[in-house]
């Protein structure tokens, strides 16, 4: 596990590389309180994160690794006027445009990408650069 910060301009960026494994999902979420205390969000607005960021990892966790080896990377970006989240893995991929909730998805969960999108205000999905591997990304826009 590994966690790298830096300033840059008028934001700052956090990288946090956790084991993907269920039991590591608790530090992303108190990294993002951490980052909180830097520019105060309202609690609407961190819980919100905290929920897609814990959806997002869970399903790189689940998803991602068939034996659980691996990590989970997530970029946490903080600007004036957003917050930025990336959640990225060495897995297979997954089929993001499953964003409407049907018997045979709930049976599984399925509501991960859906609560992630009504959550947030930009959201992409995709292959990570390099054609392995997940990357999840969305943002949450801030008052100025």
């Amino acid at each position: 596990m590994s966690a790298h910060a830096q300033p840059v301009g008028g934001s700052s960026t956090v990288r946090l590389t956790i084991p993907a494994k269920p039991e590591y999902i608790t530090l992303v979420r108190l990294a993002l309180s951490g980052l909180s205390k830097l520019r105060p969000l309202s609690e609407e607005v961190l819980g919100d994160l905290k929920l897609a960021v814990t959806e997002a990892c869970t399903n790189s966790v689940r998803h991602g690794y068939e034996n659980g080896e691996g990590t989970v990377e997530i970029l946490y970006e903080l600007k004036p006027d957003r917050f930025v989240v990336e959640v990225l893995d060495d897995g297979p991929g997954f089929d993001a445009s499953g964003d409407r909730p049907t018997e045979d998805n709930l049976a599984e969960g399925g509501l991960g990408i859906a609560i992630i999108r009504a959550l947030s205000d930009e959201f992409e999905a995709g292959e990570r650069s390099g054609g392995h591997g997940s990357k999840l990304r969305f943002v949450k826009l801030l008052d100025a």
